[in-house]
C-alpha cells in the first residue's frame, strides 16, 4: 500500500480515535468548568457527520482532481520529503490567511460565525463548521493547489495534522504551565486558541493560526490577552443556536 492509499484509509481512523481520547482527557484534566454537557457535544458532532459527507462527496474529489491537473512548473527539488515540508508550511500559511479572511470578509464570517457561536470549547468545536464554509474553503483551496502544483499526498497530510492540531487547540485540556509555554513558541496551544474564541470581538480577530504559531507573530496578529479558566466564550453580542438555527444563520438579514 502506498503512501496516499494508506493516508486515506487510516485518516479517518486516526481523527477519530484522537477525538475520543482527547474528549475522555479533557473531562479528567478539564482547565475549566465543562459547560453544555452531551447536548452540545452531540450538536457540534452533527455538524461534523455533515461536513463528513460533504468530505467524501465533494472535497477529497474536488482536491483530487485539481492535483491531477495542477500546472506542471515545480522544480526537481520541489518534491520528496523536502517538497512535502514545503507544501506543508505554504498550506499552513494559506489556512492562516484564509482564516484571517474569514473574520475580515462580511460574506465569510456570516459562515465562520457559526463556528465561534459556541459557547464552550472541547474538542468537538474543532469538527464544528457550517458546510457553506468548508465548501467555500475547498474551491479557494482548489485553486492553490492547481496553481502550486500541490500533489494530493501533501494536501491529505496537511488535512490530517490539521485536524489534529485544531482537536488539540480547542480541547479543554489542562496542561502543565511550563509544557504549555514551550509548545505554545511552535505550535497552537489551548491558551493561544481559547483567547481566538472569547467573546470579546478584539480577541475574536486575532490568534489566527492554526498549526505553527509563528504566524501570528510574523503578521502581528498575536492577541496580548492571557487565557483564565472563567474566559467566555463564545460571539460578542451573540448567543448559541439550535442545530436549525446554525443552519440557516448565514442566510439572514443582519
Amino acid at each position: 500500500m502506498d503512501q496516499l492509499a494508506f493516508l486515506l484509509t487510516y485518516k479517518g481512523a486516526v481523527v477519530l480515535g484522537t477525538l475520543a481520547v482527547l474528549l475522555v482527557a479533557e473531562r479528567l484534566f478539564p482547565m475549566a468548568r465543562v459547560v453544555g454537557g452531551v447536548r452540545r457535544v452531540a450538536r457540534n458532532l452533527s455538524l461534523a457527520g455533515v461536513n463528513a459527507v460533504l468530505s467524501w462527496a465533494v472535497v477529497v474529489p474536488l482536491a483530487a482532481f485539481t492535483a491531477s491537473h495542477a500546472l506542471g512548473w515545480r522544480p526537481e527539488w520541489w518534491s520528496g520529503w523536502q517538497g512535502l515540508l514545503l507544501d506543508l508550511l505554504i498550506l499552513d500559511c494559506w489556512i492562516y490567511w484564509w482564516h484571517r479572511a474569514n473574520h475580515e470578509w462580511p460574506f465569510l464570517w456570516r459562515f465562520h460565525e457559526v463556528h465561534h457561536l459556541d459557547e464552550f470549547l472541547d474538542a468537538s468545536s474543532a469538527l464544528r463548521f457550517h458546510f457553506g464554509e468548508v465548501l467555500l474553503s475547498s474551491l479557494v483551496r482548489a485553486g492553490v493547489i492547481l496553481l502550486l502544483g500541490v500533489p494530493l499526498l501533501s494536501v491529505v497530510v496537511f488535512e490530517t495534522l490539521l485536524a489534529l492540531s485544531a482537536m488539540f487547540h480547542h480541547s479543554n485540556l489542562r496542561l502543565p504551565p511550563r509544557l504549555e509555554r514551550a509548545l505554545s513558541f511552535l505550535v497552537v496551544t489551548p491558551s493561544i486558541h481559547w483567547v481566538h474564541h472569547h467573546a470579546i470581538r478584539r480577541d475574536t480577530d486575532s490568534n489566527y493560526s492554526a498549526l505553527l504559531s509563528v504566524w501570528d507573530r510574523l503578521f502581528r496578529s498575536r492577541s496580548a490577552t492571557v487565557r483564565t479558566p472563567d474566559m467566555p466564550i463564545g460571539t460578542e453580542g451573540r448567543k448559541e443556536r439550535p442545530l436549525g438555527g446554525l443552519l440557516v444563520t448565514p442566510l439572514e438579514r443582519r
